[in-house]
């Protein structure tokens, strides 16, 4: 599923048109990215948790080469599914 997907399934579900649709969808997403931009914690009931981690840095190789190379500490997105997205078969 991509994001032209959801917009088709909010026009379909609500009978708004595609254009407010494609606002909302991008206004949602434009809102997560900021909130996990500042360090914020999203919940979504029933879906899931995303939140910010440090992520440690490290001795990695280029595979081409076998150098080693230094990994800088960074930022990274994690996400854990809800109970109920868990549950799916």
């Amino acid at each position: 599923m991509i994001k032209l997907d959801i917009i088709n399934e909010v026009v379909n579900r609500t009978g708004i048109t595609k254009t407010k649709a494609e606002m909302a969808v991008e206004t949602v997403v434009e809102s997560m990215k900021r909130g996990l931009g500042r360090g914020e914690r999203i919940e979504l009931r029933g879906l899931g948790i995303f939140n910010v981690r440090p992520r440690k840095t490290g001795i990695g190789r280029n595979p081409r080469t076998g150098a080693e190379v230094a990994i800088p500490p960074g930022k990274a997105v994690r996400f854990k599914p809800g109970k109920e997205l868990q549950t799916l078969q």
